[in-house]
């Protein structure tokens, strides 16, 4: 049975769109089938959402960032204007709406199944995301019957939550974001977060996404990190918002958001905190430091003067009292995503932690897979929109 088309792209955000774009410059015949439109992971996120990298870091093959305000950064509508723009600018082969349920090989490749029809390629490049499944902790079933439990990706806006004080479980980027918003619009918060670096948003008068380009921080790669879990851990906390600036659990702090410790589970209908406040400050603190540490090296390096890093706020915070689940409105869980590729019936293309085993893209398991937009496929920006394109012209090469 012969294949329908030589390469099938699944996913039109910016890996998907980058792959298309690096094909058709080496004129190679592919399709690209998107589930809903191109862009929605991104118009998927909450009303306020902005980028927290600064334009400049928009470096799409062909479609970099190019408007009046580079260090900028981007909101949610207009990062998805411009993966259309840009998808637009090369006549990019995208039949959206057309999502893909279930990935089989066949005698010709591949088979993508799906309720639109069955397409059939001979080979095949999977960039659904760095992430795809929302992780839900075990112990929120058990929130869920006293209180409302909304996730994080259904959240929009703080008039979407239900009346009431509000617990964020999660301590990421986006856990964080939410909680300022929340709190700025009048809401109780209570924020329960697990340990993620925190980051100063400028250093000497630039951007700290910029130094710790200049320092190589993105070119890490996988084998160099202590464990292969490094793939789930939490991001440089940052925000885009309100023109940029610091954001971390004592700027939280310190606006009148109540800090716990990470959440453990329900007894009896009480939350079980771990009294463990002052490590995951730590641990935010120790992320600042290096980070400040890596900027002064990259400055080093580049013949520039110091650029005095501030110092990181080091002050005691008391933890404040655990709410009772009866006094919420809501429990909102931002505690990160998952990888998903449960669809992709390939035995033998994913590890322990669901990530693709590949090199360079493409599949260890099966001739003809790979793989563009993964955490950490070649190195840390793999799935950035600084790195993406970098990793779609190494598989578009293979693949011509």
């Amino acid at each position: 049975m012969s294949a329908d088309v030589d390469v099938l792209v699944i996913g039109a955000g910016q890996a998907g769109l980058a792959v298309s774009h690096e094909l058709s410059e080496r004129s190679v015949e592919h399709v690209v089938l998107e589930g809903d439109r191109i862009g929605s992971a991104w118009a998927g996120r909450w009303d306020s959402f902005r980028l927290v990298t600064p334009n400049s870091a928009i470096r799409l093959p062909g479609g970099r960032y190019d408007g009046p305000d580079p260090g900028g950064y981007l909101p949610r509508d207009e990062i998805v204007d411009h993966l259309a723009g840009y998808a637009a600018s090369f006549a990019a082969p995208v039949a959206e709406r057309h999502g893909v349920d279930r990935l089989e090989p066949d005698e010709a490749g591949f088979v993508a199944r799906s309720a639109a029809g069955d397409i059939r390629a001979r080979r095949v490049v999977v960039c659904t995301g760095a992430y795809q499944r929302p992780h839900r902790p075990a112990f929120i079933e058990d929130v869920a019957r006293t209180v409302p439990v909304v996730m994080s990706a259904d959240y929009r806006s703080p008039s979407g939550l239900p009346s009431g004080a509000v617990l964020i479980v999660g301590g990421g980027q986006t856990a964080c974001q939410l909680a300022e918003e929340l709190h700025a619009a009048g809401r109780e918060v209570t924020l329960a977060p697990g340990r993620a670096p925190s980051m100063p948003r400028r250093i000497g008068g630039r951007d700290g996404f910029d130094w710790l380009e200049d320092a190589g921080f993105f070119e890490q790669v996988l084998a160099d990190q202590p464990s292969p879990a490094v793939r789930l851990a939490a991001n440089p906390l940052a925000t885009g918002a309100g023109g940029g600036h610091d954001l971390s659990l004592r700027t939280l702090a310190a606006g009148g958001v109540a800090l716990v410790g990470r959440v453990r589970g329900v007894d009896d209908g009480r939350l079980v905190v771990a009294d463990d406040l002052a490590e995951t400050l730590a641990a935010g603190d120790a992320g600042f430091r290096l980070i400040c540490e890596l900027a002064r090296t990259a400055a080093a390096a580049r013949g520039l003067p110091d650029p005095h890093p501030p110092e990181p706020l080091d002050a005691p915070i008391e933890a404040a009292d655990v709410p009772s689940l009866g006094d919420l409105g809501a429990v909102l869980v931002a505690c990160g995503f998952r990888p998903a590729y449960d669809w992709v019936d390939v035995p033998g293309a994913f590890d322990d932690l669901g990530f693709p085993v590949q090199d360079a893209g493409a599949s260890l398991a099966a001739d003809g897979l790979f793989f563009v937009g993964v955490p950490w496929l070649r190195r840390r920006k793999s799935p950035l929109l600084i790195g993406v394109g970098e990793d779609a012209a190494i598989v578009a090469e293979q693949l011509a």
